[in-house]
């Protein structure tokens, strides 16, 4: 990529140049004016926005950790002073978003019972494990950070962004996107299916597993209407319960489920249980979505789908389709992809859209689940998702067209920091792979026994 310096253009008055020595005119100038960050300029590039149509010879403005303007590009608009950077010939797209992740370690909820919503997986990541320089080198630049399904419940999930420059994040509280108030913000991580079906505490079949789901629930409701009752008065509180606590909020709307789930009984048992209790759900995996397309449809409740291209795995997921993007597209039903990294190495999510299109998906919604529809699902579109003037600088830098299997990930952007550059040697390591590129990191496997979570 070629970069250009612009010349910085300040008119000097009159007066001010007449009578100040140039030591007092630097100090009036650093008293008075407003720290700037100085603006970058991508031209040439073939932007693809989301929001609107792909721009052939596009230009992204960007200043500090917002986008300024995108379209096409216009020389008489770039601001004097500003870091021109010619990314002709590549493509720029805005940041991935995987609604379903299971790097940095992931621990949550224990062997001690089926279900657990209290327990937050923030507390069980290591801002250190190789999976988040993994997700960067795939364009990655938003996480949902899930605990495993074998659990009915197991805990809380946390929404992440790879802050990985200036400097390299020290902790986990360092990337964590957090609410007006400053609380981190995340989801419920649920389950149904064969992966909770296990010996005692464990339910053994799928009706146990619903009711003990029910139970809870209406436990939460219980301690809901006590907490109301004592209108603040902390005589007449019941004994505080993380575990409630939690429910509470998947019942107000504030705590969306992410609800993992695969066969069409257990994806219509979930609508059932969110109508029942008023749940903001999101439907992940769906291997048999296109079986009820209509009925998700109705229910108006998104889907995060993972499509894989191999075979193998779980007895429940044997009648995924290629087309499930396609079909849950046409019936109108929100559509986002996600990685379930190891699953799907998050290096090549953007292979996911090409396999959606395979099987039947637009373009258009192909693209958008990798990005703006995951942002949807996550709460998260007013400042991510698209590139679109206020929106956060979260974008990529390709090689070529973002569905074809040649394409690399050039350059990574957060916030308008470079966090991702396949031209340093330590960062095509996590690339390509090799000694040293995920020394720290064990897969995570549906089929191995520290795994039985995964999916």
């Amino acid at each position: 990529m070629k970069l250009i310096l612009l010349p910085a253009v300040a008119a000097r008055p009159a007066w001010l140049a007449r009578r100040a020595p140039l030591a007092i005119l630097l100090g009036l100038v650093a008293l008075t004016a407003p720290a700037v960050a100085v603006e970058k300029v991508f031209v040439h590039a073939r932007i693809i926005p989301i929001a609107q149509g792909e721009i052939a010879d596009g230009m992204l403005i960007v200043e500090g950790t917002r986008i300024v303007s995108v379209g096409p590009f216009a020389p008489d608009a770039i601001p004097a002073g500003a870091e021109v950077i010619d990314v002709r010939g590549k493509v720029l797209m805005p940041g991935l978003i995987c609604t379903h992740s299971h790097i940095g370690g992931i621990g949550a909820a224990d062997g001690s019972a089926p279900i657990q919503p209290g327990v937050n997986v923030r507390d069980g990541l290591n801002i250190r494990d190789s999976g988040f320089r993994r997700a960067l080198a795939g364009g990655l630049t938003t996480l949902n950070i899930m605990p495993g399904s074998g659990h009915l419940i197991s805990g809380q999930t946390v929404y992440v962004k790879l802050r990985f420059a200036p400097d390299p994040p020290r902790t986990i509280d360092d990337l964590l996107i957090r609410d007006d108030r400053g609380a981190p913000l995340g989801g419920l991580k649920m389950a149904n299916g064969t992966n909770s079906i296990r010996s005692a505490p464990w339910p053994g079949t799928r009706g146990k597993s619903m009711y003990l789901v029910r139970e809870q629930f209406i436990k939460a409701r219980e301690y809901q209407a006590k907490v109301a009752q004592a209108a603040g008065d902390a005589a007449k509180l019941p004994p505080r319960d993380l575990h409630l606590e939690t429910l509470v909020e998947a019942m107000q709307g504030t705590r969306i489920v992410h609800h993992h789930t695969h066969r069409h009984d257990d994806i219509m048992s979930v609508l059932r249980l969110a109508d029942e209790f008023q749940l903001r759900v999101v439907l992940h995996h769906v291997s048999e979505a296109w079986r009820v397309a209509s009925e998700i449809a109705r229910a108006n409740v998104p889907c995060s789908i993972i499509l894989i291209d191999s075979p193998g795995g779980k007895l429940e997921a044997e009648q995924m389709r290629f087309d499930t993007g396609r079909v849950l597209e046409q019936a109108g039903v929100r559509v986002a992809f996600h990685t379930d990294d190891w699953i799907t190495d998050s290096r090549v999510f953007n292979r996911m859209a090409a396999l959606g299109v395979r099987g039947g998906m637009s373009r258009e919604a192909a693209l958008r689940a990798l990005t703006l529809s995951g942002a949807e699902i996550l709460d998260l579109q007013r400042c991510i998702g698209s590139l679109e003037p206020g929106k956060d600088a979260d974008f990529v830098v390709l090689s070529g067209d973002p569905l074809s299997v040649y394409t690399h990930v050039l350059e990574t952007w957060v916030e308008g920091q470079k966090v991702f550059d396949r031209n340093r040697p330590e960062d095509r390591l996590y690339a390509v792979g090799g000694f040293g590129a995920s020394h720290d990191q064990n897969p995570y496997f549906c089929c191995c026994e520290q795994g039985a979570e995964s999916q």
